[in-house]
Parts: C-alpha cells; structure tokens; sequence
C-alpha cells in the first residue's frame, strides 16, 4: 500500500506564476539581480583597488579628475566618480567592492538563522517532549536585544566575516524557531500526517518529506527580511566601530569611517547610504510580493 501524501502543497505551480506577475516581486527581483551582477563584476567594474590610499588625492569631490598612485609607484590620472574619502581611496570601488561583502553578510546571516531556526522548529513542534524546553530557551534568547547579543559575540571572538554572520544570525534564530513551530503545530494533526503515522513511516522522513515542504512559503517570504535585517545590523555594528576592518569595504565601515566629515563631505556617507537604503527596499519588495502571492488567503484578493 502507497503512503498517503499531502496532495496540495502549499507551493503551487499556479502561485509562482502569480508571483511572477506581481508588480513587487519583479521590481525587486530585478534591482536585486543589478545588484548582484554588481557584485560578481567588482574586479571588473572597480577602477582601482578598493583599499589603495593616496594622500594627495584626499577629499576628492565627486566628478573631478586627480590622480592617484598605484602599489607600484605608477602615477595614474584618475576620474573620481564618486569622489575620494579623507585618506584618498576611490569611493566608487569601495562601494561597488562593498556590494559583495554587504549582500554576503545579508543573505548567509539569514541562510545560517533559517538552517538552525529550521530544525529546532521542526523538532520542537513535532515531538512534544522537546517543545518545552526548547521554547524557554527560545524565550530566553528573545529577552536580550538582538544587537546587544550580536556586539557581545564580535566582542568575544575576533572579528570577521564569519564571526559576524554568526553574530547576526544568532538573535534571529528564536524568530524562525517560532515561525516554523506554530506551522508544525497545524501540520501535526493534519489526516495526511496521521495517515503516514500509522503506516509506521519514520519520523525524519515525516518531517522532511510531508511537514517541511509545506512550510517552504512562509520560510521564503522570512528569509527576505531576516536578509534586509542582516545588511542593516552589519551596518550599525560597523558605525559602533565592532564590524569588519576598514581593509575590507562594506557599506557599514565606508559610512562609518565617514562620519566625522559628513558635514563637509556628505557624499561620502550618501553613496553607501543611497546603495544600503535600495538594496533593503528591494529585498522588502520581494518580500512582501511573495507574501501577497504564496499566501491562500491573501492570493485570493489578487
């Protein structure tokens, strides 16, 4: 006899070729994919190397022309796009460099808060000795202020770019947890689940091949804002002076090195700033479309 499956998962044919359609999911997508394709082109699209300084070409405005000396000691001229900061690095590099490092930070913070959210939901809604324990602990972790936990963290271990997913991701994890254990809690009870139960199927196999599948939804549309949060705490982390080194250019460290000249040279913090700002907007978008769209009850208004 055939395990009885579930027949109607949540993630349709029908509701990706909504979502295709919505007007939010395709703004955001594409400015994420010029973003992204901004990133793998760095080496290319980068005029010069991102933490070369020249001091005589310190405080550029943007639009002038300077010149700038290579490692080698070659003497360039140099078409300052958008401008230089106070130790003469070319601000168009760092911030196009930075797109790499800031949409990494954004998007592995929020695969790592996902992966761990993830089992501990499944694992806490599903066997219901464990539920206890796991959401006080849970509760605990929400208590203390996320950035608090996530300063603590790059303050204890030195820091990196992998200390800082971890730091980010760590206080997004209850979320998930939550997330994932209320959907197992209806899914529980469910007659498709009962049905394989009595079949003797095995647990592991319940949970990933009937119970996570129809969670895949409401992970997707939490993915995007832990991703939009990631990039916003990486860059408050920075301007607290606990983030990446300034060698390594993110958006965060570029604003926060120029804060002390923001008001004679605004440019310097509206770059990053203006790139920061689009790519959450974006990431918000395709958030809130997928939602509008994967979601029966909110699809039905569309």
């Amino acid at each position: 006899m055939r395990p009885i499956t579930n027949s109607s998962p949540i993630i349709q044919h029908s509701a990706w070729q909504r979502a295709g359609q919505h007007f939010s999911v395709r703004l955001g997508a594409s400015v994420l994919l010029i973003l992204l394709l901004l990133a793998l082109l760095a080496p290319w699209l980068g005029t010069v190397d991102p933490t070369l300084f020249d001091p005589a070409s310190r405080d550029q405005r943007p639009g002038q022309t300077g010149t700038i000396t290579t490692l080698e000691g070659e003497t360039l001229r140099h078409y300052f796009l958008m401008g230089a900061d106070s130790l003469g690095r070319d601000m168009y590099s760092r911030v196009i460099y930075g797109t790499r490092i800031s949409l990494s930070v954004g998007f592995l913070s929020a695969l790592l808060a996902l992966m761990a959210g993830v089992s501990l939901g499944l694992i806490a809604g599903y066997l219901r000795w464990v539920d206890g324990l796991c959401m006080r602990m849970m509760d605990g972790l929400m208590a203390i202020p996320g950035i608090l936990i996530a300063i603590a963290f790059v303050a204890v271990w030195r820091p990196s770019l992998s200390t800082l997913i971890i730091a980010i991701a760590i206080p997004e994890i209850p979320r998930v947890t939550r997330l994932v254990r209320s959907l197992v809690l209806s899914l529980r009870e469910a007659p498709y689940i009962e049905a394989a139960i009595s079949l003797g199927t095995p647990t592991l196999k319940i949970l990933f091949r009937h119970v996570l599948p129809n969670t895949l939804a409401p992970l997707l549309v939490q993915g995007t804002y832990l991703c939009a949060s990631g990039m916003l705490i990486e860059s408050v982390l920075s301007f607290l002076g606990v983030g990446l080194p300034s060698d390594i250019p993110t958006w965060g460290n570029i604003m926060a090195e120029a804060r002390v000249q923001f008001n004679a040279y605004p440019y310097t913090i509206f770059f990053p700033g203006a790139f920061l700002a689009l790519t959450v907007l974006a990431v918000n978008l395709l958030g809130d479309g997928l939602r509008d769209t994967l979601d029966p009850k909110l699809a039905k208004r569309l």
